[in-house]
C-alpha cells in the first residue's frame, strides 16, 4: 500500500507539456489520487448520488442539446484544435450527459461516485488504477508510435493514436485517448481497486472555484469510502502556475 508521502511525489511527478497549452492555454487539470479504497458494489449513497447527477443533466440540458452546454462546447473546440471530430468521438462528459436521460450507469461504488461528479460538476473527469502505472501521468502530442491498449470487436489490440492527437500516458503507453475520450484496458478502474487516480479536466467558462469545487467534492465522496483513505492532489496549469 502506497505511503502518503508516495501519492504526493506521483502527483507532484505528473506533467502536461507546453505543446498541449498550445492547443487550450485555458486548460488546467487536477491530478486527485487516492488509496484506501474499500471496493464494494452500489449501494444508496451511491445511487442517491447518480439520482442527483442525473436531475442536474436534465436542468443542464433544458432548452438546449447537449453539444450546446457550454463546457461541453468547449471541449468539442478543443478536439477541432488538435484534429480530432468530435462529432464523431465525443468527451467523456457528452458521452455521460447524453447516457443521463435513460439513466447513468451502476457498475460499482468508486466509478459511480466519479461519474456522477462528472455530470454534477460538467467537467470531464477520468478515474484509473493506480497500481497498473508505470512512472509519472503525463499529457503529450502524440508522435503515432505510443501503443493504446484497448479492444474491438471484443478482442484486445493495440492501437495508436494520430500524430499530433493529445493523449495522457505513463512510461508504458497511452492511457487515455483524445485527451478524455477513451481509456486503455491496462489501467482502467476494476472492482478490486483500492488505489487511484482521477483527472478532472478544465476549460474556460468552468473558473477555477469551480473546478476546485469539483475536486472538492470528489474527495469529500472517496472519503467515505474507507476508514483509512488517504488523497494527494495537484492542479497544473499553463504557464506552469500551480496551485496546491
Amino acid at each position: 500500500m502506497p505511503e502518503s508521502a508516495d501519492l504526493e511525489q506521483f502527483v507532484r511527478e505528473g506533467s502536461v507539456e507546453a505543446s498541449v497549452f498550445a492547443v487550450r492555454p485555458d486548460y488546467r487539470a487536477v491530478l486527485v489520487a487516492v488509496d484506501g479504497i474499500v471496493p464494494a458494489r452500489s449501494d444508496d449513497d451511491s445511487e442517491e448520488l447518480l439520482r442527483a447527477a442525473e436531475t442536474a443533466s436534465k436542468q443542464a440540458t433544458a432548452g438546449c442539446s447537449v453539444e450546446a452546454v457550454p463546457h461541453v462546447a468547449a471541449w468539442r473546440d478543443a478536439y477541432r484544435g488538435f484534429g480530432a471530430k468530435p462529432q464523431r468521438t465525443r468527451n467523456s462528459l457528452e458521452a455521460l450527459l447524453r447516457r443521463a436521460a435513460a439513466g447513468l450507469p451502476r457498475i460499482n461504488r468508486l466509478t459511480d461516485v466519479y461519474n456522477a461528479i462528472s455530470v454534477l460538476h460538467q467537467i470531464p473527469l477520468g478515474g484509473e488504477d493506480l497500481t497498473r502505472y508505470v512512472g509519472p501521468p503525463r499529457l503529450i502530442r502524440a508522435t503515432g508510435s505510443e501503443p493504446f491498449d484497448t479492444a474491438a470487436g471484443g478482442v484486445p489490440v493495440v492501437e495508436h493514436p494520430e500524430p499530433g492527437e493529445v493523449v495522457w500516458c505513463d512510461s508504458t503507453g497511452v492511457t487515455c485517448r483524445r485527451w478524455n475520450w477513451r481509456q486503455a484496458r491496462r489501467t482502467r478502474l476494476r472492482d478490486e481497486t483500492t488505489t487511484a487516480l482521477f483527472i478532472l479536466d478544465a476549460l474556460d467558462p468552468v473558473t477555477d472555484q469551480g473546478l476546485t469545487a469539483a475536486a472538492d467534492d470528489l474527495l469529500a465522496h472517496l472519503d467515505r469510502l474507507g476508514p483509512s483513505v488517504r488523497a494527494a492532489r495537484r492542479v497544473i496549469r499553463a504557464p506552469s502556475i500551480e496551485v496546491e
